[in-house]
């Protein structure tokens, strides 16, 4: 619904920002997973044709402003949504550079929003679970690999003293036909971690795409070549890198996995 490009051809009124959110339907279920910054939520969803009353479940990758921000407003339209999320999505947060931090957690508004929610409502996720018998979310994720970790200088203070290891970082897959869809808010587990959580989570099954952030931004050439190696070894026929991928981390996906990479942007449509 949001990301930071608009998809060639798609209506001129179609707003970007640094953000992202995913609409999802499957088996008569409709999932948001993540809400952007808001605005753009707002002014996207009406334009795709997409109806956030019908939204049946809110899921939150994690905390951070541009994966939270459009909480308020979609719990106003999605009057029945019941929404999952790890509690450390409520925690303040920072990315602190050269000394000086910026608040990069949960806006007060969709804190409020969510804090508002009638408990049945609000789920805490802190293992995996199935929202639908196609749709999971993951949970926590295991930090198995040792060259990848949360992708910034992530922290839970203002001074830079406690690092972040954004333990609510969580990914959501889809059971399809033809193997599995798996979603990423920024992958700050890892993409190679969440992808071998996820594939232990659903054992013989294939990965059919892999589609959202995954904060490659500013990997070491280490993490970079080794994510792309795993990505081959899965033998994964999509890859739909957006948001926070960094636009190295996409040259080289791209040059190395060829047409199977394109680029994720705001209008997308994809049925598997």
């Amino acid at each position: 619904l949001p990301e930071r490009t608009a998809k060639g051809g798609a209506p001129a009124r179609l707003a970007s920002e640094h953000g992202l959110a995913f609409w999802i339907e499957s088996a008569g279920q409709r999932v948001l997973f993540d809400t952007g910054q808001g605005p753009s939520l707002a002014s996207n969803a009406p334009a795709l044709g997409v109806d956030l009353a019908e939204t049946d479940i809110l899921v939150l990758s994690h905390g951070h402003y541009d994966h939270t921000g459009g909480v308020a407003w979609a719990l106003r339209q999605a009057h029945r949504a019941d929404v999952y999320c790890h509690p450390g999505v409520f925690q303040p947060r920072y990315a602190v550079r050269h000394g000086k931090a910026k608040a990069i957690g949960i806006r007060r508004r969709p804190f409020k929003a969510l804090e508002k929610l009638a408990p049945e409502r609000l789920h805490w996720v802190l293992e995996p679970v199935m929202l639908t018998e196609h749709i999971g979310i993951t949970g926590p994720i295991p930090r198995s690999t040792g060259y990848e970790d949360t992708g910034g200088p992530f922290y839970l203070d203002r001074k830079g003293w406690r690092p972040d290891p954004l333990e609510d970082d969580l990914a959501l897959w889809i059971r399809t036909d033809n193997g599995l869809v798996v979603c990423f808010g920024c992958a700050h587990a890892g993409a190679v971690n969440t992808l071998d959580y996820v594939r232990g989570l659903s054992p013989g099954a294939a990965v059919r795409a892999v589609i959202g952030g995954f904060h490659l931004v500013n990997a070491s050439e280490e993490r970079l070549s080794k994510t792309i190696a795993a990505l081959q070894a899965l033998q994964v026929p999509l890859v739909v890198p957006c948001h926070c991928t960094g636009a190295d981390a996409f040259r080289m996906l791209a040059e190395t996995l060829g047409e199977i990479v394109v680029t994720g942007a705001t209008g997308m449509t994809f049925q598997f």
